[in-house]
């Protein structure tokens, strides 16, 4: 398994660079996190987590003792995502994260996403997320963007009431 960085090491605050050739090295590196993610019970881990700053991460919903309720996809590699749009309702949800440990975080996201992204055969996917596996790219993404949950948390606890969509 791989070493899962956790809140405090610079690689989670930075941002994560574009992934320019999908190669043997990024092939290797996708399916060693898989492997990790499914040994952390996991449902989405980021290659920031990994202490590797490049654009790819993998969703993985499945249902586990973390996220019961968690629908069953197929595991996915995303590289170099973005997100194109963002329904205007939003959602609170429980988060929890593998980078930190044994802590949920209460934390709003899109309804739904629309998103764009490359697969591990480098072909190029617009696709429309939502729910929960729009909650797992939402995180992800934010990994990339050197954000963890709790910061994000604290961003939206600032914000006033009134304010919050």
């Amino acid at each position: 398994m791989l070493s899962i960085a956790q809140v405090g090491e610079t690689v989670l605050t930075q941002k994560a660079k574009a992934v320019v050739l999908i190669d043997a090295y990024i092939h290797a590196l996708a399916d060693t996190m898989l492997d990790s993610l499914k040994e952390a019970k996991g449902v989405g881990l980021a290659a920031p987590q990994v202490h590797q700053s490049i654009a790819l991460f993998i969703m993985a919903s499945h249902p586990n003792e973390r996220y019961p309720d968690a629908p069953l996809i197929a595991p996915t590699v995303v590289i170099n995502p973005s997100i194109l749009a963002g329904s205007d309702i939003m959602e609170t949800g429980e988060e929890g994260c593998l980078s930190i440990k044994n802590k949920r975080f209460s934390i709003l996201r899109h309804q739904w996403v629309d998103v764009r992204y490359q697969t591990i055969a480098g072909q190029w996917i617009e696709d429309r997320l939502t729910g929960f596996v729009a909650r797992i790219f939402q995180h992800e993404y934010d990994h990339l963007q050197g954000i963890t949950i709790d910061k994000r948390a604290q961003s939206q606890s600032s914000v006033s009431p009134e304010a919050k969509p």
